[in-house]
C-alpha cells in the first residue's frame, strides 16, 4: 500500500502542469518543468571589435500549458558579477524557433507545450578578465505568476588555437563570419539525431578591390571574380583527412547550382585538415580539379592544398572557412581560433554594403569578425 501511494504521489506532481481534475486547483509549489541545456560550453572568442562569450541556450517547455520566457541574468559564477541581462527585445532578437519558420518578433518568447526556443548568446568580456564560469537564471511568466530557475554553472573555454593564415594577401572580406546574427552562426543543424552548429565561426572570404567590388567584367564568369583560382593554404601543420573533388563550378549566381545539393555536395570541392588536438580545419568550395594534396598526406602550414573556386553551395568564388571538433564538415561543432598577426583595413555593414575603409591597423591573436576587411601577411 505504501508503495501504491508513493507512485500516486509522484504521478499527481507529474500531472501538475495542467490543472488537476474537479476544482481545476494547481499544485502551488510545483517545479517549472522546463529542459534547460547548453550543448557546447561557453567560448571564447576574440576579434576587432572586442572579447566575446559565445554559446546557445536550448529551453524546452515540458508543461501542459503555454509559459513565456522573460529574462535572463548571466553573472560570473565566482564573483557575483552582473555580465548581462536579457529581456524583452534583447532577448527575442536572438532566439530562435526550431522548425517554426518566421515566429513574429514579439511571440518568440512565448512557448506552447513540448515547443524549444534556442537562445545565441554573446556576450562581451575582456579576454584578460573572462570568467571561469558562469551561472545562468532564467525568468518565466506562467499561470502561477513569475518564477526564476538557476542552472548549474557552465565552464567557460579560454584556449583558442592559434592558426595561420588561410589565403594570402587581401583585402578580404570576412562575409557572414562571426557575428550573434550571421547565417553561419544561426545554421543549427541536426546532424546524426544531434543539433550542431559546425559553422559556429564560420567565414566566406571574398575578395574585393579599391570600390568594394569582387569582380569586374562579366558576372557570369567565375575567371572574372578576383578571388578565383587563388591559392588555399593549410593554416597549420596537419594531415589531409578528407577530399572532395570532380565538382563542377557553378555558374555565379543566387540559384545557380550545377549540382543538387545535399550533404554530400553542399561544401562543393574540398579538404579537411586534422590539426590534432580534436582540431579539424574544413576548406569548401575549391575549384575542381585544383586540389594539390592527397587523403593521408602530411602537410606543412603555408602550404598550399588548392585553388579557389565556386562549387557546391556558392554563389560566386569565394572559400568557405571553419574549424570544428570532428571531421564532419557540417555534424560537428564550430571552435573559435586566432591569427597571430592580421591587419585590420576596414568594415561592412552587412555583406557588400555599407563599406567602408579604415587606416590599416596590425592586430595579433585575433580573427576577423563578421563582415571586416583583412588582409593576410
Amino acid at each position: 500500500m505504501r508503495t501504491r501511494l508513493a507512485l500516486a504521489a509522484l504521478a499527481a506532481l507529474a500531472m501538475a502542469a495542467a490543472p488537476l481534475s474537479g476544482a481545476g486547483a494547481q499544485l502551488a509549489d510545483r517545479p517549472l518543468f522546463i529542459e534547460a541545456r547548453v550543448p557546447k560550453p561557453p567560448t571564447l572568442a576574440s576579434g576587432p571589435a572586442g572579447d566575446v562569450l559565445v554559446y546557445e541556450l536550448h529551453v524546452t517547455n515540458l508543461e501542459r500549458q503555454s509559459i513565456t520566457w522573460t529574462a535572463l541574468d548571466i553573472t560570473d559564477a565566482s564573483t557575483g558579477v552582473r555580465l548581462a541581462v536579457l529581456g524583452d527585445s534583447a532577448l527575442s532578437r536572438d532566439i530562435q524557433r526550431p522548425a517554426m519558420g518566421a515566429v513574429p518578433f514579439a511571440q518568440r518568447m512565448t512557448l506552447a507545450a513540448g515547443l524549444r526556443a534556442v537562445l545565441f548568446v554573446s556576450v562581451s568580456v575582456p579576454a584578460s578578465s573572462a570568467p571561469p564560469a558562469l551561472r545562468q537564471s532564467l525568468t518565466f511568466k506562467d499561470s502561477l505568476g513569475i518564477r526564476t530557475l538557476t542552472l548549474a554553472d557552465l565552464p567557460v573555454v579560454r584556449e583558442a588555437a592559434v592558426l595561420g593564415p588561410p589565403l594570402r594577401g587581401g583585402p578580404w572580406l570576412a562575409a557572414n563570419g562571426p557575428g550573434n546574427g550571421s547565417g553561419h552562426r544561426r545554421a543549427l543543424l541536426p546532424i546524426g539525431g544531434r543539433p550542431v552548429i559546425a559553422q559556429r565561426f564560420a567565414i566566406d572570404y571574398v575578395l574585393v578591390d579599391t570600390a568594394f567590388a569582387t569582380r569586374k567584367g562579366d558576372s557570369l564568369d567565375n575567371t572574372r571574380y578576383y578571388a578565383h583560382d587563388l591559392d588555399v593554404l593549410a593554416v597549420a601543420d596537419g594531415i589531409v583527412v578528407a577530399i572532395k573533388d570532380s565538382i563542377p563550378e557553378n555558374v555565379p549566381g543566387i540559384n545557380s547550382r550545377a549540382v543538387p545539393i545535399t550533404l554530400e555536395t553542399v561544401g562543393g570541392n574540398h579538404v579537411v585538415l586534422d590539426l590534432g588536438g580534436g582540431r579539424f580545419a574544413f576548406y569548401a568550395h575549391v575549384r575542381p580539379g585544383s586540389i594539390r594534396v592527397k587523403l593521408g598526406e602530411r602537410v606543412k602550414q603555408g602550404a598550399v592544398l588548392a585553388k579557389l573556386g565556386n562549387s557546391g553551395n556558392s554563389t560566386e568564388p569565394h572559400l568557405h572557412f571553419h574549424l570544428a571538433d570532428a571531421i564532419a564538415p557540417l555534424g560537428s561543432e564550430g571552435l573559435p581560433y586566432v591569427h597571430p598577426s592580421l591587419e585590420i583595413v576596414g568594415a561592412c555593414t552587412t555583406i557588400g554594403s555599407g563599406c567602408r575603409w579604415t587606416p590599416p591597423v596590425r592586430r595579433s591573436r585575433i580573427m576577423p569578425f563578421a563582415n571586416d576587411l583583412v588582409r593576410f601577411p
